[in-house]
């Protein structure tokens, strides 16, 4: 078996390092897009946290007054105080989601509306999640996510036996057995996050994919705004007020608004449950676009097992449970596969090497015995 797994570890790297590097390396970069985010654009994700937010309705007439060719889609809330709102936007006639920054304290766009990809971490983020490849590309880092578990399955598989020498690097040995040790020890240390990191990674862009293919299985194309999709007589903040009201415990952290017909406003937010994993977004209400009328609640509390347990992927995969300390070792961890990479395929030659020399041999010892 142990052959066997060795095949399929090797195959998966050669077949997969690159892209897999892109992935990794991109990835421990954004666990802190905020943070490079503050230090290359300051003034428009940063704000001066005041005594009170400006109400959403407010925000919501400054923001169609001075872009009237957009509509609001999507709103996030965060729970830094000292964070910009981030306002997802449809420019009519298309059907392109952009994106503005808005200070939710003095009722001022910091922004106007950008692609999802116009910033140097949305970059970043579209080609970690996509290679830049759109909805192809969904499935693309898919197969690569999937080659990730692979090797990160049959590496602990192989060398679970490693942690009796754990922290012995035989110095002193020739490159191949040191490279050996170094790429087995950085191997078993890093393979439980690479692993919950390739999982993770790819239900959502299998996911994604499936259910972009599922919505225009029949040949139409996303739907283009041409108009406000719910009613002007709403309240954003009578909307919310309710969704607290409606679940107990429950914070606000998105607001979702019709981007298309026949879709309802939904509040996503948090509840507390005292699992460290459960997601900002675990908890909804939605409301009907036209009258406000309340439809249903979703409270992850009264959820079935398999529903929390999916509800953890967003803070698995980003590292953000325990904060600064586990968002460390997450990027740290996550650029493991450069390492690896150097190794392995260091190892990977050499053997090859090995086995040319030997069969060559082999060939030379059969020549002079038939020769004798």
């Amino acid at each position: 078996m142990n052959k066997s797994l060795f095949k399929i570890h090797s195959w998966a790297a050669l077949f997969a390092f690159i892209p897999l590097l892109v992935i990794c390396i991109t990835g421990s970069l954004l666990v802190f897009k905020h943070e490079i985010d503050s230090l290359l654009m300051h003034d428009k994700v940063r704000v001066e946290p005041q005594a009170q937010r400006a109400p959403l309705d407010a925000l919501l007439n400054t923001i169609n007054h001075q872009q009237p060719d957009y509509e609001v889609v999507g709103w996030v809330l965060f729970q830094d105080d000292a964070r910009a709102d981030v306002v997802y936007v449809m420019e009519k006639g298309t059907s392109e989601w952009s994106y503005l920054l808005l200070n939710p304290y003095t009722n001022t766009l910091l922004s106007t509306p950008v692609p999802h990809d116009h910033y140097f971490t949305d970059w970043l983020l579209e080609l970690h999640y996509t290679f830049l490849l759109h909805d192809v590309g969904l499935l693309i880092t898919s197969v690569f996510s999937i080659a990730l578990l692979l090797l990160g399955l049959t590496g602990f598989i192989l060398y679970r036996k490693f942690w009796k020498n754990f922290f012995t690097l035989r110095w002193n040995a020739r490159m191949v057995v040191y490279f050996s040790d170094l790429h087995k020890m950085i191997g078993i240390v890093s393979a439980p996050i690479l692993v919950i990191l390739a999982f993770t990674g790819g239900w959502w862009n299998i996911a994604a994919y499936l259910h972009e293919m599922e919505e225009h299985s029949d040949g139409f194309e996303h739907h283009r705004m041409q108009e406000r999709l719910y009613s002007d007589q709403l309240s954003l903040d009578a909307l919310v007020a309710e969704a607290e009201q409606s679940v107990d415990g429950f914070t606000a952290t998105y607001l979702s608004l019709p981007w298309e017909p026949q879709a309802n406003i939904t509040v996503w937010g948090e509840v507390p449950t005292g699992n460290i994993l459960s997601s900002q977004y675990n908890s909804t209400t939605s409301f009907d676009a036209q009258t406000g009328e309340k439809l249903s609640t979703y409270d992850i509390r009264e959820a079935g097992l398999g529903a929390r347990i999916i509800d953890t992927y967003t803070s698995l995969h980003y590292g953000d449970f325990a904060g600064l300390f586990s968002r460390i070792i997450w990027a740290v961890l996550g650029t493991s596969p450069v390492i690896l990479s150097i190794t392995g395929i260091t190892l990977w030659v050499k053997r090859r090497k090995q086995r040319s020399r030997a069969k060559l041999k082999r060939q030379q010892a059969r020549q002079a015995i038939a020769a004798g």
